[in-house]
């Protein structure tokens, strides 16, 4: 239990090792080591819960509402999450991976999310701009119309990425990773043809 500061007392769930399974909702809380499967998060208020080293098995977060939202060292695999703003989540500690997701309309805007991994995902106009992402890998991603600018890219890998356009005059890609196949998108804004 905590006190508020109007003298309410308030309790906070902690749970810990636990495996929720389809219709179970967790209430606001702190969860840790806890694994989700298939569960229909759409439209649901996170806002405030902390998760610390959860799994989550093909959810759907679409629309979830991300105020001040704890993810560390989280992992998201084959969920739905469309529309996510992670730029509302709670900065310290931001840490997690995604395998499978759609992330499409999704914001990472002004995020620092270093070392992110994005595997087998689409993240169609997904939102970058100002975000920090050094060292970061996109493994198979579709990136899609995602927004670049003044996003820091340095050491990330986008070799097996597609569909991405990023100038790199408004972005810092020292030491970044491209494909041959790839170049072409960090030319788009010259607007010429390249031929393969």
């Amino acid at each position: 239990m905590r006190k508020t500061t109007n003298n309410q007392i308030m309790t906070e769930i902690y749970t810990q090792d636990k495996i929720f399974d389809r219709n179970d909702m967790p209430a606001k809380g702190e969860y840790e080591n806890c694994v989700f499967n298939g569960c229909n998060f759409a439209d649901k208020d996170f806002s405030e819960f902390k998760f610390t080293e959860c799994r989550f098995n093909a959810c759907n977060f679409s629309l979830a509402k991300l105020s001040r939202t704890a993810f560390r060292e989280v992992k998201f695999k084959d969920c739905k999450m469309l529309g996510l703003r992670f730029d509302a989540c709670n900065e310290f500690g931001l840490s997690f991976s995604f395998d499978g997701c759609q992330l499409n309309h999704s914001s990472f805007h002004k995020t620092k999310i270093k070392k992110t991994i994005f595997k087998n995902s689409q993240l169609h106009e997904t939102d970058f701009a100002e975000a920090d992402l050094t060292g970061s890998v996109f493994d198979n991603c579709d990136l899609t119309r995602a927004i670049f600018d003044n996003t820091i890219l340095e050491k990330t890998d986008f070799r097996n990425a597609c569909n991405y356009s990023i100038n790199p005059e408004t972005n810092r890609i020292k030491k970044a990773k491209f494909s041959i196949s790839g170049i072409a998108g960090l030319l788009d804004k010259y607007d010429i043809d390249i031929e393969k």
